[in-house]
């Protein structure tokens, strides 16, 4: 036994003799050396975790695009379905985003951040649906913290897609330096190939015809010797060719529908590798800057525009009245202030039908959106009289 530990402590310090204590010291001298090779395996393996993490930051990459474009051209739409998340509110009139918002999309070592911006508009319809005076200021910010603009002009109404709106002019005129592409969205509304042509000539002032870079697609190249209509004078556009409605610095155009989803993996793709060698601005995992509070208030103003009649759901004010989180459950009310006793019975409905609906509906997009389930519900009352004297 005396021998086996002499041995032993000989081999953890050579010169050291054994005495009274010589088995707790070679036990110690042991431990010492095993704890500093771990100290030094922990130090390197540190080292290498540091050194992936700087690699990992320094291939990251990123993309700020603000959309704009006019009142219902489609551009929540376009973002929910290019990032496959419901975070931005939708409806089928006018004015539901009444502020610019982020939608953030993570995709390998990319991440795109996108501005859902207001409909551009005039001071008048600021005034006539009652709109914030941010409202404005709102997409110039946007445009300003980004790093393109998107235009997306909605091709499905024929007396509009002629031209591009002057607010969209005024736009791209005040931030030249910014790299643009036009998006056509609601394409599968045009049933023939010339007239999207002829579309795409025009909006563009013909300053994409001849770049092989253009993205429109082969599918879309008229032969010469198999022209449908070409026989027929072109009446929709007559002589549309000026530089008025029209924008001669876009560096691409794209053919979407942001419904269906055509077209969208080529304006995907086009982003991502258009972005930026540089850190991201938020982790992989959030998907919006917007608290839930704001979100779920914004998902019933947009439910409201759809289920209310004419300019009723301009005129009502939605407030968050409860949210909590519990056991991954998310707990929420909010609160309509309705104008008069009669609106309210309007949202109401017969035996609280429309109400039910409406709850039944937003609850469904904030599953979507939230990814988690959701006990929901919404209240109703009429304005104080005193507040609605005043106004």
């Amino acid at each position: 036994m005396f021998v086996i530990l002499k041995n032993i402590t000989n081999f953890v310090k050579p010169n050291v003799q054994l005495n009274k204590y010589g088995i707790y010291y070679c036990l110690q001298q042991q431990r010492n050396l095993t704890l500093d090779n771990k100290y030094e395996n922990n130090e390197e393996r540190d080292l290498s975790k540091h050194y992936r993490g700087e690699q990992k930051l320094s291939e990251q990459k990123s993309l700020n695009i603000a959309v704009i474009g006019v009142p219902n051209a489609g551009k929540s739409t376009f973002i929910n379905n290019i990032i496959n998340h419901r975070v931005c509110p939708t409806s089928s009139k006018v004015h539901t985003t009444r502020k610019s918002n982020k939608a953030i999309y993570t995709t390998g070592q990319t991440q795109l951040v996108f501005y859902d911006t207001p409909g551009l508009v005039t001071q008048k319809e600021i005034n006539k649906h009652k709109l914030e005076k941010s409202f404005k200021s709102s997409y110039r910010h946007a445009i300003q913290h980004a790093d393109m603009i998107a235009v997306l002009h909605d091709v499905s109404n024929s007396w509009t897609r002629k031209q591009l709106h002057s607010t969209v002019i005024d736009s791209l005129k005040a931030y030249p330096q910014l790299p643009s592409v036009l998006i056509l969205n609601k394409i599968d509304a045009l049933k023939s190939k010339r007239i999207t042509l002829e579309l795409i000539r025009i909006l563009t002032n013909n300053t994409l015809s001849g770049r092989k870079h253009n993205r429109i697609g082969k599918k879309l190249t008229l032969d010469e010797s198999k022209k449908e209509d070409d026989e027929r004078p072109d009446l929709e556009f007559g002589d549309l060719l000026k530089n008025e409605g029209t924008w001669s610095n876009f560096s691409d155009v794209f053919l979407v529908s942001s419904i269906t989803g055509s077209g969208l993996n080529k304006v995907h793709d086009y982003f991502v590798h258009a972005a930026k060698s540089r850190n991201w601005e938020f982790p992989s995992d959030k998907f919006t800057d917007e608290p839930p509070e704001e979100l779920i208030v914004a998902c019933v103003r947009a439910r409201l525009l759809d289920y209310l009649p004419q300019e009723i759901p301009y005129n009502l004010e939605t407030f968050i009245e409860y949210y909590n989180v519990h056991n991954d459950t998310i707990y929420a009310s909010v609160e309509v202030v309705c104008p008069t006793k009669r609106v309210e019975r309007l949202i109401c409905g017969e035996s609280n039908g429309r109400l039910k609906q409406i709850t039944e509906r937003v609850t469904s997009d904030l599953v979507e959106t939230f990814g988690k389930p959701i006990s929901f519900t919404i209240s109703t009352k009429p304005r104080a009289k005193s507040k609605e004297a005043a106004n």
